[in-house]
């Protein structure tokens, strides 16, 4: 049993063999590499960031963030940048939508390398690994670190930014260069976040008397001398070239969608993260509360606690003030977390760990058991109420056995249960365990699933389809409440480029949503074909030929 007493971070030492380090890097490897790679650009999130991606490696544009031939000002570059020269780089061996995702994986990375970084100079040696593998045990990265999410970029830069100043006290230079790096990368790829972060952070972490000290000041100087080029280079180049988008990005997408955001006054974020991470930071959370409640009395004393508090309470707030909110723009707050749960696992009682390691063990090896036999239940059509579901959920899918998939599946369910049987007894098994957990569920899903997931995400085989029905002759082509990532998507899987909102001057309309009604606006267009995207919203197309009456007519 452990008391607030015996509660200390100074000089924490805690030995990795090298077997374990290499086991647990590969179980990082996994975890990230899984699902980069393999499957066509998903709706939401991940195809908005490929068409900005594409609009970059067709045009050589690497200024302006363009959507579908419109300007997209909401974010700087940066991300999209990098995806970009991935993508090229990659393109002889990659499709260009996975060549792209490399970038994810790139951000994600360094994102890896500096919580561990922090973790170790915070908490002592041994606990970097241990901030590592909390944080992707954490249920609400998991999916997001696998899309062409810009926000990535700003989790990567954040996680400098922790590393900086847990270096301030000591190593200004250092400090100085990964704050400022931080919140350059943070400002280049998600606007003026990442900069009230770093303005939030260094000053409420004043209240710390630890903190009032010239090497931190220094860090600081440092900081923002660093961060200058970042802040100055893009928006000047943006602004020389057109003024018009220089102010949609700087205003209208940014500063005075906040102020109009604050003069309303309506919050509903402020408790909407709070709500998320009950499961979004699972089981960073607990932990977290733990370390910071057995430290209740040291807190004024300890800096290692402090930082990751201090930045927590700063990121809510600025994120819950924020207009963009939404489960998936909480990452960042998995950063600190992950740090407060590391310093749990010097002060967690063995039964609490205990309890921890066993619910990982039973929940993942439940669905493990689910996740087999639902996909055998597929494979044999065994008409049971879940084949029926999932059968009705994606009725174009045609099981098939793919055997490296599905031997890949196999090894990992293997050598997960080779694991959870033979990690002795620790601190640090629950976490161990759980993350190790995620990441099997997440290697299940991406092989002997994938095929039933890219069914129903990837509008690849509707366009394809599409482009088959188009007449051998015709002039161009018009949508209607295409979105302009469904049109760059359309570019990229068929060839076929459409023009918004120019039904009079084209003979052929491609349609989403209701069809036309002959009796009125449908008046002289022919159906040549139809099909829908499945899911939980099915999205339907409809693609008419301007009969000779109306030809005549226009």
């Amino acid at each position: 049993m452990y008391s607030h007493q015996e509660f200390t971070f100074q000089d924490h030492k805690e030995s990795v063999l090298p077997a374990k380090t290499w086991t647990l890097g590969l179980l990082c490897a996994v975890w990230m590499a899984t699902g980069l790679i393999g499957h066509d650009p998903w709706k939401s999130i991940d195809a908005y960031g490929f068409a900005l991606v594409y609009h970059i490696v067709q045009s050589g544009d690497w200024l302006v963030p363009t959507l579908a031939g419109r300007p997209d000002m909401d974010n700087p570059p940066l991300f999209y940048m990098t995806a970009a020269v991935l993508a090229k780089l990659f393109a002889p061996l990659l499709p260009l939508h996975d060549g792209a995702r490399l970038a994810s994986g790139l951000y994600t990375s360094i994102t890896l390398i500096f919580i561990g970084l922090t973790g170790r100079k915070l908490f002592g040696t041994g606990r970097g690994w241990a901030a590592v593998i909390i944080l992707i045990g954490c249920l609400g990265l998991l999916v997001h670190v696998h899309e062409l999410f810009s926000e990535l970029a700003l989790l990567a830069g954040c996680a400098m930014m922790l590393y900086g100043y847990a270096k301030s006290l000591h190593s200004p230079l250092i400090a100085g260069l990964a704050i400022g790096c931080g919140v350059g990368i943070g400002f280049m790829s998600n606007d003026f976040t990442a900069l009230v972060l770093f303005l939030g952070i260094s000053t409420t972490l004043l209240i710390f008397s630890p903190w009032r000290t010239r090497s931190y000041f220094s860090s600081l100087g440092i900081a923002l001398i660093v961060t200058l080029p970042w802040l100055l280079i893009w928006p000047i180049l943006l602004y020389v070239r057109s003024p018009e988008l220089f102010m949609v990005w700087a205003w209208d997408a940014n500063i005075g969608r906040w102020l109009d955001f604050m003069r309303r006054g309506d919050f509903p974020a402020l408790l909407h993260y709070l709500k998320a991470l009950a499961w979004f930071a699972w089981p960073a959370l607990p932990l977290a509360a733990w370390a910071v409640w057995q430290a209740r009395f040291k807190i004024m004393q300890e800096t290692a606690l402090q930082l990751p508090l201090v930045s927590f309470v700063v990121m809510l707030l600025v994120l819950s003030f924020s207009p963009n909110y939404g489960e998936e723009h909480a990452m960042p707050l998995l950063l600190p977390l992950a740090l407060l749960a590391c310093a749990a696992l010097s002060t967690l009682r063995r039964g609490a760990a205990n309890a921890l390691n066993w619910f990982g063990i039973m929940t993942f090896g439940l669905l493990t058991i689910l996740l087999w036999w639902a996909w055998a239940g597929l494979l044999l059509n065994n008409r049971t109420r879940v084949t029926t579901l999932l059968k009705e959920y994606h009725p174009s899918f045609m099981p098939s056995v793919e055997t490296p998939a599905f031997w890949i599946g196999i090894i990992f369910t293997v050598l997960w249960m080779i694991l959870v049987w033979r990690v002795r007894p620790s601190m640090r098994r629950a976490v161990v365990n759980w993350a190790a957990g995620v990441t099997l569920i997440w290697v299940l899903v991406m092989t002997i699933w994938l095929p039933w997931l890219d069914t129903g995400k990837s509008y690849r085989s509707l366009f394809i389809s599409l482009k088959q029905s188009l007449p051998a002759q015709h002039r161009c082509v018009a949508s209607q409440n295409i979105g302009d990532t469904q049109r760059v998507l359309l570019q990229y899987f068929s060839g076929i480029n459409t023009l918004n909102q120019a039904k009079n001057q084209c003979d052929l309309l491609l349609l989403q949503g209701e069809p036309l009604l002959t009796s009125r606006n449908g008046a002289g267009w022919i159906k040549l074909w139809e099909g829908k995207r499945p899911g939980t919203r099915p999205e339907y197309y409809y693609l008419y030929q301007r009969g000779k009456r109306a030809a005549l007519k226009n």
